[in-house]
């Protein structure tokens, strides 16, 4: 079944090749349809393209392909084009004529805008709630181990002293801008489309306003031509979203890769985290942590793939756009595994206790002493030359302590400060807006 067919069949080759991973990829928007259409029809009743009993028995069948979807019952057969097929091809076989008046309005250019609006606003909810797990650890794990130094690299030569504190905080703060990428990224995804039909409107009196109310969306997009425009636009966003946060945990994986390593020994996992070699019995491989980082990086490629397939085309819809799917579906289960495993692996990470103690860190504290001249009256200058002579003729001496009091230093790392950061930008996706009109819509 095809919505657009005719009375002409379509060559086999080409039907196969235009078709693509459609179906695969509209699998992941089914239950999206369905609450794309129960909207939508609903305002079809309210303009009277649907009678009070027609809306009534199309309401309640789509509630049941809503839960066979939800329960791993529905498929889109073999011949039917895609998930809008599919559900009207049900309708219409359990229902009769009143199952061919959902399509009144709208077009399948409008209607996989808008699933793919409500997938990406869905799946971006997902990925806030299990970034801000990994936060919290991130901040747990701070503050625990906010008194364990190790050593501060530039150019991968020791350069000052750090803290476990402060590895753990960066990375959780780096979150924080993650999110704020990712809030507007959502406010860009959470704008109806429905209405805008093939990209050009409505002959019918279609009300716009009452399905982005029934939906939860924040507005509409209003220029049904720009609602178009906005596919393409609108996953490069977000992928964008996805690539900043993906490269915060690819940077972190890479720093676990090294603090693993015996010639850093910082840190370990119980064995049971790890993998082994098929020659070498000694070997405890950072397999999880390698993964993430190439999983992470091949996310950090998908808004310039995604720019590649759009930044030619003109207005109006293309079927170059269907291609996109099969890229940025996958990613949001692609970076929410590596989040949860990073979530779980941190966890029980092991950190290994007075490593500065070790004779090759002392120069970490070069900076302390000099620090410390100028305390004491001498010029900066000064105090470094005298410095780097004592470190030149090998007379150094680190000092037993430290003191770094300043904002976001070892002695104040400023996690609350960090957490209420968070909390902010979280506060603004407005989540429970969204749940509580999809909960009323499928009552």
């Amino acid at each position: 079944m095809k919505l657009w067919q005719k009375d002409k069949d379509v060559n086999k080759e080409i039907e196969k090749f235009t078709v693509g991973k459609d179906r695969e990829m509209d699998m992941f928007l089914a239950e999206f349809d369905v609450l794309g259409s129960l909207a939508h029809t609903q305002m079809l009743q309210s303009i009277n393209l649907l009678t009070k009993d027609e809306l009534t028995i199309l309401h309640k069948e789509l509630k049941n392909i809503y839960l066979e979807i939800q329960n791993g019952k529905f498929t889109i057969e073999e011949g039917v084009e895609d998930v809008h097929s599919q559900v009207e091809l049900l309708l219409t076989k359990r229902l009769g004529e009143v199952g061919k008046k959902i399509h009144s309005g709208r077009s399948r250019n409008d209607q996989v805008l808008l699933d793919l609006k409500l997938y990406t606003r869905d799946a971006i909810h997902h990925t806030v709630q299990n970034s801000k797990n990994l936060f919290d650890l991130l901040i747990q794990q701070s503050d625990k181990y906010k008194n364990h130094l190790l050593p501060g690299y530039t150019h991968l030569q020791i350069a000052m002293p750090s803290s476990f504190g402060l590895w753990f905080g960066a990375y959780a703060e780096s979150l924080v801008d993650d999110m704020q990428m990712m809030l507007a990224a959502y406010k860009i995804a959470n704008k109806n489309p429905l209405g805008s039909a093939a990209g050009y409107g409505s002959s019918f009196p279609l009300n716009r306003q009452m399905t982005t109310d029934l939906l939860g969306f924040e507005s509409l997009n209003y220029n049904v031509v720009y609602a178009q425009m906005g596919r393409g636009k609108t996953e490069r966003n977000v992928a964008s979203a996805l690539a900043s946060l993906a490269s915060t945990l690819a940077k972190m994986s890479m720093d676990v890769c090294l603090y693993m390593n015996q010639n850093f020994g910082f840190i370990s996992f119980p064995e049971e985290l790890t993998t082994g070699s098929s020659i070498m019995p000694h070997k405890k491989n950072p397999d999880v942590f390698e993964l993430i980082r190439a999983k992470c990086n091949k996310i950090q490629a998908l808004p310039n793939e995604i720019a590649l397939m759009t930044n030619n085309l003109p207005s109006g819809y293309h079927r170059d756009l269907q291609i996109i799917k099969e890229n940025f579906i996958p990613a949001f289960e692609e970076i929410n595994s590596c989040i949860n495993i990073m979530h779980f692996a941190l966890g029980q990470i092991k950190i290994k206790d007075k490593i500065l103690e070790d004779d090759k860190y002392k120069y970490l504290f070069t900076v302390e002493v000099v620090n410390q001249m100028v305390l004491d009256g001498m010029p900066f200058r000064d105090a470094y030359k005298k410095v780097g002579k004592l470190v030149e003729d090998n007379e150094f001496k680190a000092p037993d302590q430290i003191n770094h009091t300043h904002e976001g230093s070892i002695g104040n790392l400023m996690n609350a400060e960090i957490k209420k950061s968070m909390n902010g930008v979280l506060s603004g996706f407005q989540f429970e807006k969204v749940e509580n009109a999809i909960e009323k819509l499928l009552k």
